[in-house]
């Protein structure tokens, strides 16, 4: 394997996070190792980790409510819970609120990597085409167009990011902050304003055909049905 696996590890314990970066980055992995739930957050909205290993008991923000945080816009990410818990209930919550697997503590690294490596192999393939068909319409993200018969609209380099986003999570809510955070780097209340009329450009663009929709979800972010 010639590229790295891009791990996120979220260990609270600093010399056991030590241990399994140090033992994961020689079996060709590239480990960040983070302290606490809201630092590892913030590194997964910068980085967009191949799979993200989580302690539960972590200050700022547990491993479970850091889990549900990712999956409002993020269904595929591998995400693993590495824990003393073992309680049925425990294992139930790790999977409800978004894990795809439970490593009761102590374990094998071997196993660990085994296990991440099975999630990793069953993840569907990310779209990295730069044609897409929207209903009627063809968009074409490498030079920001859509395309409806011979009428064609250009796409501000902004315009064409937020509707790639919302193409990747078709029929899903795409979470408003994230979205922020991916396109601008911030999220603050002007930026917001600035998304909220580039969903209005792109619903008029988009408003020859009727089966298109983009919802407002509120509170949370906004939807692409089509």
């Amino acid at each position: 394997m010639d590229n790295k696996i891009d791990l996120l590890l979220a260990e609270d314990e600093a010399t056991l996070g030590m241990i399994i970066k140090e033992s994961l980055e020689t079996r060709n992995f590239s480990v960040t190792h983070c302290q606490d739930g809201q630092q590892a957050y913030d590194h997964y909205i910068s980085k967009k980790p191949d799979a993200i290993v989580l302690d539960v008991m972590m200050p700022k923000k547990d491993g479970f409510s850091l889990a549900a945080e990712i999956r409002k816009t993020d269904k595929t990410t591998p995400i693993i819970f590495l824990t003393s818990k073992s309680q049925v209930q425990d294992v139930l919550n790790g999977f409800q609120c978004g894990g795809n697997d439970y490593l009761k503590k102590p374990f094998s690294m071997e196993e660990l990597i085994v296990r991440i490596h099975g999630l990793l192999n069953r993840i569907p393939q990310k779209m990295d085409e730069s044609k897409f068909n929207i209903g009627i319409y063809c968009f074409n993200y490498t030079k920001q167009t859509l395309q409806y018969d011979d009428l064609i609209f250009n796409l501000t380099y902004r315009e064409a990011e937020v509707l790639r986003l919302l193409l990747e999570h078709k029929n899903e809510i795409v979470d408003k902050s994230f979205t922020l955070q991916q396109i601008w780097g911030k999220d603050d209340f002007f930026n917001g304003r600035s998304l909220d009329v580039f969903i209005s450009r792109i619903r008029k663009k988009l408003s020859h055909d009727p089966s298109i929709q983009i919802i407002n979800v509120r509170g949370r972010g906004y939807r692409l049905i089509s």
